[in-house]
């Protein structure tokens, strides 16, 4: 059954109204008035939550921030255990002669599993609740990190990649999804500060810490490592990792008399039009409520709730809208290994094959190729400068040891922290006052301003490190310029994100697998083809050729300021499908 409210001629996915004061939900001749809850700076809490103790928008800020805190850990661990190869191949190929090939082989099929295992795990956390992905990837991880400790042959180091690789995947779609189902919409670019950081650390300080273990104690040891902190993240993850899916639309307020009405009479109305919501705008001239086609916000007209009123609507009254009494789960069934949704079918097989082929008509969408281009090319560049680092500063006239080289991406981490906080943490501030400069009415294209500063310090930085390097450049020139990378890094990725994820609020996962599948092709295409580009074109034409690449890849903001918003609307049906997918429908 198709979502009306979704196809009012106004509706836009992404665009909404974030001071918005009431909502009316209109059930036959009758009407009921509904407060919207907002935070204490009167901005609506997006999506609006139910009165449900167990609705995880209403968990405490503890059990929030204890929840954000183990993703954010399982991210920085993963993004580690799949960077830290590079520490162990100087001695891999002196005692069994692995060759440094076979190394760049491995890590371009690490980024082929990470990406394209998303696929595969999205539908299923659709089915089976978000818990069992993460321990699937973990016991990956713990297989891939043993198998990789105790390496011999080439095959070895190969295989072992195609596990750490699955073991990440979760963290590419899963964790956003996760995130989106804890915290409030405005919220989202905090929050994805702390995820993009988490990824930062995993990647600059993992080869760090795991050419101390290596030298401390051998390169076996960065294995065993890796699989003994994946098992015990495992282990806390079973009792101490909440579920996070939550059926919001079992919550929507009805009202026992209403619900006995005849069953055409239990739709939501629009003022205008059929099953359809309308959020009331304050007028701040005037202090009075006004209704103007340019300030709605929809909700979901969950569609399993028009059929459950239509069918039975005495006893939809009864499991809608009476939350109060409701008692919160037990502990057993918050950290229950598989939570099937309210939709599963049998096993669900046929709904996961379905899912499965239906999500890949994201690749339709353009902020996913949007977000996709700026968040793989970042990844393809640290490709880049981590061989760089090791070919260039390894030798005269620098001659850095192993420890030296992986030091080396501090400022790149500095930099990544300061892109994460301005493009995160500063962003969540500037688009709440850019939506009041615009009558209260947020646009996703929003959240692109800021990446007008990625836009120059990026490329720059590139030319400051490539060129540095090739030309034996002063190192603090060098350095700042990984510091210039770094923030691209941080900021450009932070960007991406969130105006994915404010653009299409319901379909997150299915978003970020999209963006995670052509992130992570970019990434193992370039690590293909990286160690040839240098040595054809040498070190400086390869690196001003990467800035000329990334000022013009960033610049695609500019086009997509204007044109995203009529983008939107364009894919408008797809999004409403992909949503009516989400809640089994």
């Amino acid at each position: 059954m198709t979502n009306i409210a979704y196809e009012d001629e106004d509706f836009i996915p992404g665009t909404v109204n974030i001071f918005a004061s009431k909502y009316d939900t209109e059930v036959g001749e009758s009407s009921t008035r509904h407060e919207l809850k907002k935070d204490k700076s009167g901005v609506i809490l997006l999506p609006q939550p139910s009165d449900s103790p167990n609705d995880p928008l209403n968990w405490s800020s503890f059990r929030k921030g204890w929840h954000l805190f183990l993703v954010c850990f399982i991210t920085a661990l993963t993004a580690a255990t799949s960077n830290d190869a590079a520490s162990a191949e100087d001695a891999m190929n002196e005692i069994y002669g692995i060759s440094y090939d076979s190394f760049n082989t491995g890590a371009g099929i690490l980024f082929i599993f990470i990406g394209w295992s998303c696929i595969f795990f999205a539908p299923a956390s659709s089915l089976y609740g978000r818990r069992i992905t993460y321990i699937i990837c973990l016991l990956a991880g713990c297989l891939g990190c043993v198998w990789f400790g105790v390496t011999k042959k080439t095959s070895d180091s190969l295989f072992s990649q195609i596990f750490v690789g699955m073991s990440e995947s979760c963290t590419e779609a899963q964790v956003q999804q996760s995130i989106s189902d804890v915290f409030f919409q405005h919220q989202l670019g905090s929050t994805l500060t702390l995820y993009i950081l988490s990824i930062s650390i995993g990647t600059f300080l993992g080869p760090i810490i795991a050419n101390y273990i290596g030298e401390g104690l051998n390169f076996r040891w960065i294995g065993y490592w890796g699989a003994i902190i994946c098992g015990g993240t495992l282990i806390v993850v079973l009792f101490a990792c909440e579920e996070t899916v939550f059926d919001r639309t079992r919550y929507i307020p009805i009202i026992q008399g209403e619900a006995n009405s005849s069953s055409d009479k239990h739709r939501v109305q629009s003022e205008d039009k059929k099953d359809s919501q309308e959020l009331e705008v304050i007028d701040e001239k005037n202090g009075s409520d006004t209704y103007t086609s340019d300030n709605k916000i929809k909700q979901i007209s969950s569609p399993r709730l028009m059929a459950m009123t239509s069918a039975n609507p005495e006893t939809a009254a009864q499991e809608l809208g009476h939350t109060a009494t409701e008692d919160k789960w037990s502990y057993w069934k918050r950290i229950a290994i598989i939570t099937p949704s309210s939709y599963l079918k049998g096993t669900g097989f046929k709904q996961y094959i379905y899912r499965f082929v239906i999500y890949f008509k994201v690749f339709t969408i353009p902020a996913v190729w949007f977000s996709g281009l700026l968040w793989g090319l970042q990844d393809a560049y640290l490709s880049f400068y981590l061989t760089t680092q090791d070919d260039y500063f390894s030798e005269d006239p620098w001659d850095y040891s192993e420890n030296g080289v992986a030091i080396m991406n501090v400022p790149t981490l500095i930099g990544s922290i300061i892109g994460c906080i301005v493009s995160g943490y500063l962003s969540d501030y500037h688009i709440l006052w850019l939506a009041k400069r615009n009558n209260n009415v947020y646009e996703p294209e929003m959240r692109l301003w800021l990446m007008c500063i990625s836009w120059i310090l990026s490329p720059v930085g590139l030319i400051m490190f490539g060129v540095g390097a090739a030309r034996q450049w002063p190192w603090q020139v060098i350095y700042v310029g990984l510091g210039f990378i770094g923030y691209g890094w941080g900021s450009v990725g932070d960007t991406a994100m969130s105006y994915l994820m404010d653009s299409y609020p319901e379909i997150v996962i299915q978003g970020m697998v999209g963006v995670s599948i052509i992130n992570n092709t970019l990434a193992c295409i370039f690590t293909f083809t990286c160690s040839q580009w240098l040595e054809a074109s040498g070190t400086q034409n390869t690196y001003i050729a990467l800035a000329v690449i990334d000022f013009v890849t960033i610049g695609l903001a500019l086009p997509m300021y204007y044109y995203g918003k009529p983008c939107r609307k364009w894919t408008k049906k797809l999004y409403i499908n992909l949503v009516e997918l989400s809640q089994g429908t």
